[in-house]
Order: structure tokens, then C-alpha cells, then sequence
């Protein structure tokens, strides 16, 4: 679930679902935001598969765009349609090519058009040469139909500023942020409710299948991260004599996905269920551990050992409750560590950060890195985009009240970081819609080829015991374990040992032997 630091037209909010878990750290900054106009009105029907019309994003752009028309319902083709924004990168090495290799960068709420163009670096090399790579912005998100709420970009604006930043610490914060995001549920479902209705994951599946008929792919090649790999599961009990080739990094536990499907009211969040909140508490405690370890060159916010780094951090947080520094108040601080834990080579930054606020210092703000050359590389992406998919799809309890008492359940196991974690779901209290058309499982139908599932230990989003549950769920899936930090063995690229053994599966399917655990090439503040 999304942003480990800000993306495009994003707030920095740990509620924002889709800034929970997909994976968007090197995306472009801020941008103004772009409300659509009225609900689109029914298109021409469908007839089959999608037609794909490549040509350059931009003039001399190495990247291809494309618009896929695919039904609303696909249970009703003749319907109403929507589109698909589609973008492809040739394979390098034309001679040598596999296929085509369809990629989620996580969400949900990640919108594949800008965010796989900005990473496309962090593909194995090998995975380059060997096959196309496309991705796209899956239904309800950015350069796709889009759920979007508002009229105007200053209605959007004008809601963004009323929830508190991070987490609510009190009260009157509790009452802003609930009420902001009932109201964003009443506006979602006044300006086009059967949009909501068909934003589900098991739709998304369906568009995928098509996809993978539109560039004449008999068998799927997937590379799907975080929520990208609940996509990826759920496409594989669907079509599961369709899958040639699937990669599921950083995974997320179909149970707490869906509660044990569960017909009752749901006891907790989607996020707590899955163990984001110790996770992250975990990771965090790498991270001060490492940099209490090594020198201040290496960790600017290092007090000289580890235990008194954790010390320092602990003071630090105290302090923020009582004296916020700037517009850094202890809530936003705590959603800006834990998003900052998601890329281990911003760990640095994120420590230079936190010795700046102990300092009684503003941190100065981000530099982003260019767009990637495609049309669109800053999609509106507000709140309601990830709140649609995850809510309609993922049961969480229904109460607000219920959040104030989960927050410090959660914060006795895992202190600060279950503070954020539980508020990251509560969008879902109030939401006005369920899917259609969900999937809830089994999740054991034999695929065409096996599995490959790969955990990290130290994930501040996406527990490792996440992909041990993904790999037993399965019919038949190996897991690769990446004895390593962040969210995301992909975008952290930091163990080659995990680029060869991905490789050598997307390429002849040969995984890597039973047990296998990879280490990364470098440890952190080293």
C-alpha cells in the first residue's frame, strides 16, 4: 500500500490507504490537483478483447501508451465501459525476448502508468532484455477511470486540509478526521456510486486477463508487489490455468485480506490483522539499532550505541506531543518514519530528519526526482482512489468509536508505529460501498506453473510472515526470503541474490531450491 514518502498530488497522511502499502518512494512530488467533470456516460460496447493502439508517451519517450476499453461490469459487457491507461517498455534485447511481463506496483491506489516508468531501473537487468514490460492504472486510479469526488481541484484541496496530519492525537482531532472522511464517503457516493461498486480487486483480475489476450500472451507473466500480490492471488484462483510466470513480492496475507471470510462484523483492521503494526515497530527497531551502531557520519541521528539511540528517539516523540516543531507535530513525525523505513537507501535522509526535529529544527523539504517520460506523470490520486479498492474489497469494522480502542491495543505491542497503523484503515468506517464483484477465495486452485513468493524480514508494511502465509495459501508456491530491510525486495534492489533467482524463474521458470534465503548486498549506515 502506497507511499513511502510523498507522490504525485498525494497528502502526507498515514490514513491515506494508498500511502499505507504501495510502493511510490521514487515518484515525482506534489503536483495541483485535477478533478474530473461529470460521471462518464455509457461508451460503445466491447466486443472481446481490447484493442491496444501503441504509440510514444511523449516525443523520443522509450515508453508506449496506450487506452484499453473494458466493461464496467463484467458481468455485463454490453454496459457501460471505462478505460484502461496502458504503458509498455520494449524488451532491450529484442532478439533474446520472452514475452510480455505485466507488473502492479502495489496500491491499492498505485498508478502503474508513472510509477513503473520511475522504477523501471530496479528491474533485474536480465528482466529488461528478456521481456516487454507493461503496466497500467488499474480501474478507479489516476490516468484510468478514476473514482474521484470532488468538482473542483479547490474542493479537493479544501477537504485535504481537515484531517489531521498523520493520526489523530485527541478528541477534537478524532472528530475532524472521522467527520472528514464520512463526508468524503457521502460525496464519493453522490457523484458516481456504480463506480464504486466495480473497483474491486476481483475486477481488476478480470481486466488483467484481458490485458494479457489484448498482447496475445497465451499465459501470464506477472511481477506484482504488495497489494500487487492480493491482485496476483486473486488473479491466479480465477484464471488459474492462465499463469505461466507469477512473482509476488511483499505479500499480503489472503486471511487478513479478507477476515477469514468471515460473515460477521470484523473485530479489527485490515492492516492490524496483517501485522503491519509489529512489523513496522520491528523495523524501526533495525533501523535505531543500525544507527546507534554506527558513527554520526554514517547515521546523523546516532547517540553512540543502540540502546541510546532508541532512548533518543523515545525523547523525541515525548517531545513532539508537547512541543511540535513547525508543522512537524508528533503524529506527522511518525507517519513520516515509518513511510521513511519503506527504501533502505533513504534511511539516511529519514535520519538526517529526525536529528534536524531532536534539534528543535524543520527538516527541509524533499528534493523528487524528475518525471518519467510518459503523458501523464501526475495523476490526481486523492484519498478516495485507495479508500474505494480497499474498502469495497477488505472488511474493517464499521464503527468509528471502535479505532480510539484498537489504537491503543495496538500501541501496547508495537508503541508509535501502531498508532499509525490502525488509523490507516478508518477511511473504511464510513465508506458507502462493497464490491459487486469480490473474491474471497479459496485460494488453493492449482495454477498452470507454480508460484514464486518472496518475503523481506524487516518490511515496515507488509509482515514477512505475510508471504509465509501467501506461500502456504497456494497450491503451489516457493518462497524466497530476503533476509533484509523495506518494503519490497523490487524497489529496494538491494540483494542480487534476489535479482538472479526472480530472473532465472520469470525467464525458464526455474525456482530457486526449497529454503532459500538471500541477504542483502550491503547492510544499512555501513
Amino acid at each position: 500500500m502506497s507511499a513511502p514518502g510523498p507522490t504525485p498530488r498525494r497528502r502526507r497522511r498515514a490514513a491515506v490507504l494508498t500511502a499505507a502499502l504501495a510502493c511510490s518512494a521514487l515518484l515525482t512530488g506534489p503536483g495541483p490537483a485535477a478533478a474530473s467533470g461529470a460521471p462518464p456516460s455509457p461508451s460503445p460496447q466491447v466486443s472481446g478483447v481490447p484493442r491496444l493502439d501503441w504509440s510514444p508517451c511523449k516525443p523520443g519517450s522509450p515508453w508506449d501508451c496506450a487506452t484499453a476499453k473494458v466493461p464496467l461490469d463484467h458481468a455485463a459487457p454490453a454496459g457501460r465501459t471505462i478505460d484502461l491507461a496502458v504503458v509498455r517498455r520494449k524488451a532491450t534485447d529484442p532478439g533474446r525476448r520472452v514475452g510480455t511481463l505485466f507488473v502492479n506496483p502495489g496500491g491499492p491506489g498505485g498508478p502503474g502508468t508513472v510509477q513503473v516508468p520511475q522504477n523501471y531501473d530496479a528491474f533485474p537487468k536480465e528482466v529488461r532484455e528478456r521481456f516487454d514490460i507493461v503496466s497500467w492504472d488499474p480501474r478507479g486510479i489516476g490516468n484510468s477511470t478514476a473514482v474521484n469526488c470532488f468538482d473542483t481541484a479547490e474542493e479537493a484541496k479544501a477537504w485535504a486540509a481537515r484531517p489531521p496530519g498523520g493520526f489523530p492525537v485527541g478528541a477534537q482531532e478524532r472528530k475532524a478526521w472521522t467527520d472528514a472522511y464520512e463526508e468524503l464517503g457521502r460525496l464519493c457516493e453522490k457523484r458516481d456510486p456504480d463506480l464504486l461498486r466495480h473497483v474491486s480487486t476481483a475486477d481488476t483480475a478480470r481486466d488483467l486477463d484481458l490485458l494479457r489476450r489484448s498482447v496475445g500472451e497465451p499465459r501470464l507473466n506477472y511481477l506484482g508487489v504488495s497489494y500487487g500480490t492480493i491482485l496476483g492471488a486473486t488473479y491466479a484462483n480465477l484464471f488459474p490455468g492462465n499463469v505461466r510466470a507469477m512473482v509476488l513480492d511483499s505479500n499480503i496475507d489472503p486471511q487478513a485480506w479478507t477476515n477469514g471470510n468471515s460473515q460477521g462484523e470484523p473485530r479489527t483492521t485490515t492492516f492490524l490483522r496483517m501485522g503491519s503494526d509489529s512489523s513496522a515497530a520491528a523495523t524501526l527497531d533495525r533501523f535505531l539499532t543500525l544507527c546507534g551502531a554506527a558513527p554520526a557520519a554514517r547515521c546523523a541521528f546516532s547517540a553512540g550505541s543502540p540502546e541510546a539511540t532508541r532512548e533518543k528517539f523515545d525523547r523525541l516523540m515525548q517531545q513532539l506531543r508537547e512541543h511540535p516543531v513547525g508543522p512537524w507535530t508528533y503524529a506527522r513525525t511518525v507517519a513520516d518514519t515509518v513511510q521513511g523505513l519503506y527504501i533502505v537507501s533513504g534511511w539516511p535522509a529519514l535520519a538526517g530528519r529526525l536529528q534536524e526535529l531532536s534539534q528543535g529544527r524543520a527538516p527541509k523539504s524533499p528534493v523528487y526526482p524528475p518525471p518519467p517520460p510518459v503523458a501523464e506523470p501526475n495523476p490526481y490520486l486523492g484519498d478516495e482512489q485507495a479508500a474505494a479498492v480497499w474498502c469495497s474489497d477488505s472488511p474493517n469494522p464499521r464503527d468509528p468509536a471502535a479505532y480510539r480502542g484498537l489504537e491503543e491495543d495496538s500501541a501496547r505491542r508495537a508503541g508509535d508505529a501502531g498508532r499509525f497503523w490502525t488509523w490507516a484503515a478508518e477511511a473504511c468506517a464510513t465508506w458507502p460501498a462493497r464490491s459487486a464483484a469480490g473474491y474471497d477465495g479459496p485460494w488453493d486452485r492449482p495454477t498452470a506453473r507454480p508460484v514464486l513468493v518472496i518475503g523481506t524480514r524487516y518490511d515496515p508494511s507488509t509482515p514477512y510472515a505475510g508471504a509465509e502465509a501467501m506461500a502456504r495459501e497456494l497450491a503451489d508456491a516457493r518462497l524466497l526470503t530476503n533476509d533484509g530491510y523495506g518494503h519490497t525486495a523490487l524497489f529496494n534492489n538491494a540483494s542480487s541474490c534476489i535479482s538472479a533467482y526472480e530472473s532465472r524463474y520469470l525467464v525458464d521458470g526455474t525456482l530457486p531450491p526449497p529454503g532459500t534465503v538471500c541477504r542483502p548486498d550491503r547492510v544499512p549506515f555501513t
